[in-house]
């Protein structure tokens, strides 16, 4: 038999898991690894459900295990990849005619900036709830926003040719 507070805890992880979905698939931009992140966090943070403060709400707890889960995922892949012999050489160039893929160029923000940007404009979070998922201050998050948004722009922007 359930006690009340495991109870509580299974319906507040279930109500999580959406959204947690939602932010690995904007992170890793891969569904059946977004699929595997996520289930990695809930049996983490089921494992670990005593160290959620008493009253604290548990999605920003849960959203910060997956955004871990992610960045471990991401750097256990280019471990893997550079163990392998056969990495091309040439460098992906972007075809200003055919227009710019918005996620490449995500994909090349550095984690913590895709992180931002994945919790505020794919789960519509603000700048106070990104606070509590990446434990940084509300101003700290509207900077690493505002910077990862102008990397974004700068390499979606077409470049002018001078002659």
């Amino acid at each position: 038999m359930r006690t009340p507070g495991v109870a509580s805890f299974e319906l507040a992880l279930e109500d999580a898991i959406r959204p947690g979905y939602r932010l690995a698939c904007g992170m890793l931009h891969d569904p059946p690894a977004a699929e595997d992140v996520v289930q990695d966090a809930a049996i983490k943070a089921w494992r670990k459900r005593h160290q959620l403060r008493e009253g604290w709400p548990l999605l920003p707890w849960f959203l910060a295990i997956v955004a871990n889960e992610c960045r471990n995922h991401l750097r256990r892949r280019w471990a893997l990849v550079l163990r392998q012999a056969s990495v091309p050489a040439e460098v992906e160039t972007v075809d200003l005619e055919a227009g710019v893929d918005l996620r490449r160029e995500l994909m090349r923000l550095p984690s913590e900036d895709r992180l931002v940007v994945v919790l505020h404009f794919h789960l519509d979070m603000s700048l106070d709830e990104i606070a509590a998922v990446t434990g940084r201050s509300p101003a700290a998050v509207r900077g690493r926003l505002y910077r990862a948004i102008r990397k974004v722009r700068v390499q979606m922007a077409p470049q002018e040719v001078y002659r």
